[in-house]
């Protein structure tokens, strides 16, 4: 059997992949009026995945990692464009990553946070969505401040809107988008993470996560601004 139909038989056996992608993050996929279509990395990326591998494309959006996770549970998705973390290695294999995203906090408008550093002291609550990949990393740097998981990122938004939290922590596209829809509140300086982004699989796709290691590789090879892969190493799919 072929390298491309191993990999087609683990995420495509339809003929389609079914990437699911999450909507929470606009610097990574977004909803386009003009083009009434999803843009962005990732669904520019899963499109040229399913053009080198002559296959069709159904992306799946997301509200949430936390969301992502739970449909992986019932088998809804063949990929998944989502943050690598040491604590899914045992249900997913990632890829290498192919952007990163930064995680900031967001306060109050008169709250006297100004850093990211500043608001690990104690007695802080910061509200953070308990399966995104930053409030792991937020629960290993913290040494004073206490996180209050929420469901979702937009959950945690909801805590401080209610004064429930003194921060809420986020992916920094995202609250810059909430800081423009609701008033009152504002970012703080810096980043207390930088996520990598990846294209993960279950485990069992073996064939898979070699190609999208090998596909990877090859994007950040190419000049930048220029993702068009097409054509590029069929060699490795014969």
């Amino acid at each position: 059997m072929s390298t491309r139909k191993k990999v087609l038989s683990e995420i495509a056996p339809a003929g389609v992949i079914r990437a699911a992608v999450n909507m929470s993050n606009a610097a990574l996929v977004r909803w386009d009026d003009q083009a009434a279509a999803l843009i962005g990395p990732s669904a520019l990326i899963g499109h040229k995945i399913a053009e080198q591998l002559d296959c069709g494309l159904s992306l799946i959006q997301h509200g949430s990692a936390a969301d992502i996770l739970a449909a992986a549970d019932r088998g809804e998705w063949d990929i998944a464009f989502i943050a690598s973390d040491a604590s899914r290695a045992d249900r997913f294999s990632f890829s290498p990553p192919y952007m990163s995203v930064k995680a900031t906090y967001m306060v109050a408008e008169a709250s006297a946070f100004r850093t990211v550093g500043d608001l690990d002291i104690e007695s802080v609550q910061i509200a953070s969505a308990r399966s995104a990949a930053y409030t792991k990393q937020l629960e290993r740097i913290l040494e004073k401040a206490t996180v209050s998981h929420t469901d979702s990122p937009a959950a945690a938004i909801d805590l401080l809107v209610g004064s429930q939290c003194d921060a809420a922590a986020g992916l920094t596209e995202f609250l810059v988008q909430t800081s423009e829809r609701i008033s009152g509140f504002r970012l703080v300086e810096g980043a207390f993470s930088e996520i990598p982004q990846t294209i993960a699989v279950h485990r069992r796709s073996v064939h898979a996560s070699a190609f999208f290691a090998d596909f990877i590789r090859r994007l950040s090879e190419t000049a930048a601004g220029d993702v068009d892969l097409a054509g590029d190493g069929e060699e490795n799919l014969p």
